[in-house]
């Protein structure tokens, strides 16, 4: 049997009678660590114990402690066929080393019992005054990361430990409240005479002197509107809603799809400015439409947000063996390699044309073919070298210039595809995006024409009294600024 006890949250008053009773009669007692302020009360009992605090010096990390603490009590158990826990706080309340042990328990058929105690979700429930009926989301300092934070919901952050702890804790708080945001520091909640709570901003967090293992810090919940990505979504149902927006209300899948495009293309054109606030507000407009379509998908019961986020946590796991499987890889092509195979078999394709009619025929039409060309080049149709591709391109011109005197416009526009199509197989060839490249040349084309107006107005000429060799004569000068 392990008898498994809380020595609460530090003051000797917290401890149960049962508890002090179990202690009192059992002979082989092991505390997880002698730093707790009523130690000292057991001691003046003469109740005698060992810790495992050695292991805190000798092992990596706190999980290796835990586990290591875990399995030694199972041994102890075996030999000594009773033993006592006991932990800080309430056995069942941020204590790893407890669930650990429990479930080694299970696993061997080993009998334990709980002791309750006071925990210090109780000591700091009554030092801040705070009712966890209004909401409290209790988190380890150690799991931050995996964490979800919501600030509609006061928040207890326990187990910081040391000042590294609390740098790590706040860096990864300031993504989320910013450096300005109160929280409450709370050094040994409940034990009187060491007991000490006050408010700080969270970039202060780290520079407390008095940190230690009891300490914990607590941020109230804000009910007011804080804008984030459950708030986008309150938004836009609302938006959607009896009392919304009537235009709002009338948009559907179809009418959205400009929008979508819209905001793609000025998302582009921030992150070509390299203008981070305008990238920011337009990635913000592109979330919103995101969020509209998935209103809409809600409100007709065939999918939600919630299906939106779900699929593409699901594809990017599916998608990236090699990060959250054992699968290995030395390059990011054999990355795309491996995505490409997944796909194939996730879409059920088969046969490569699948593939290729895949590629939606809604994207400009320049990423479409280099999309296309690059599948098939994958399966070995393409050509050896560029200098095969710079000639399809010439054989194409002939191909345009035999026909474009015919009335024939059907064939016209086929050559003049078949042209444009060999002229972006040489842009991937040499490793250039053809959209990019084409807008290049459309910028310079703009910033030319400029040019040969400012100087003809300057000169006291409209274009359309010009001829075509004057306004060449201009744009030859623009070359050469340019």
């Amino acid at each position: 049997m392990i008898k498994i006890i809380g020595l609460g949250p530090g003051s000797k008053e917290a401890l149960t009678l049962g508890s002090i009773e179990v202690l009192r009669s059992c002979e082989n007692i092991y505390l997880r660590t002698e730093k707790h302020p009523v130690v000292e009360y057991l001691k003046g009992l003469n109740i005698s114990f060992s810790t495992f605090d050695n292991k805190y010096e000798t092992m990596k990390s706190f999980d290796e402690v835990y586990i290591s603490i875990s399995e030694e009590l199972v041994e102890k158990c075996r030999i000594y066929k009773e033993i006592v826990y006991a932990v800080p706080g309430h056995p069942l309340v941020a204590e790893k080393s407890v669930t650990n042990l429990i479930k080694l328990c299970e696993e061997n058929n080993l009998e334990y019992k709980i002791y309750p105690a006071v925990s210090f979700v109780d000591a700091m429930v009554e030092s801040l005054k705070i009712d966890p009926i209004e909401g409290l989301k209790i988190m380890d300092a150690f799991e931050i990361k995996e964490g979800i934070l919501d600030r509609r919901v006061g928040t207890i952050i326990t187990q910081v430990y040391n000042k590294f702890i609390a740098s790590e804790v706040k860096l990864q708080l300031q993504d989320y409240y910013g450096d300005e945001e109160e929280i409450f520091f709370v050094r040994a909640a409940g034990v009187e005479g060491l007991e000490s709570i006050r408010k700080i901003k969270l970039y202060e967090l780290d520079r407390q002197e008095d940190i230690d293992y009891l300490t914990s810090i607590y941020i109230p919940e804000k009910k007011d509107y804080v804008g984030d990505f459950h708030d986008l979504v309150h938004i836009m149902e609302k938006l959607r809603g009896d009392n919304g927006c009537p235009w709002d209300k009338e948009q559907d899948h179809d009418s959205l799809k400009r929008y979508l495009i819209e905001e793609t293309y000025e998302v582009i054109e921030a992150i070509e400015k390299t203008d981070d606030n305008m990238l920011w507000e337009e990635l913000g407009d592109l979330l919103l439409q995101i969020v509209f379509h998935a209103q809409i998908g809600r409100e007709e019961n065939s999918f939600n947000i919630n299906d939106v986020t779900k699929g593409i946590c699901r594809k990017m796991i599916e998608r990236h063996p090699h990060v959250f499987e054992s699968t290995k890889v030395s390059s990011s092509t054999e990355v795309l390699d491996n995505w490409d195979e997944i796909k194939r078999i996730n879409k059920g394709f088969s046969s490569y044309t699948e593939e290729l009619e895949h590629i939606a025929k809604t994207l400009p039409a320049l990423m479409r073919a280099e999309k296309v060309q690059k599948k098939a080049a994958k399966v070995g149709f393409d050509w050896d070298k560029i200098e095969d591709a710079l000639s399809k391109v010439v054989e194409e011109y002939y191909e345009v210039r035999d026909v474009y005197k015919s009335n024939n416009r059907a064939k016209i526009l086929e050559e003049v595809g078949d042209l444009i199509f060999s002229v972006v197989n040489v842009a991937r060839f040499l490793d250039i995006d053809p959209e990019y490249a084409l807008n290049y040349t459309i910028d310079k084309f703009i910033y030319r024409f400029r040019y040969i107006e400012e100087t003809a107005s300057k000169m006291g000429f409209d274009l359309k009294q010009m001829t075509l060799e004057e306004m060449d004569k201009l744009w030859e000068e623009a070359k050469k600024n340019n």
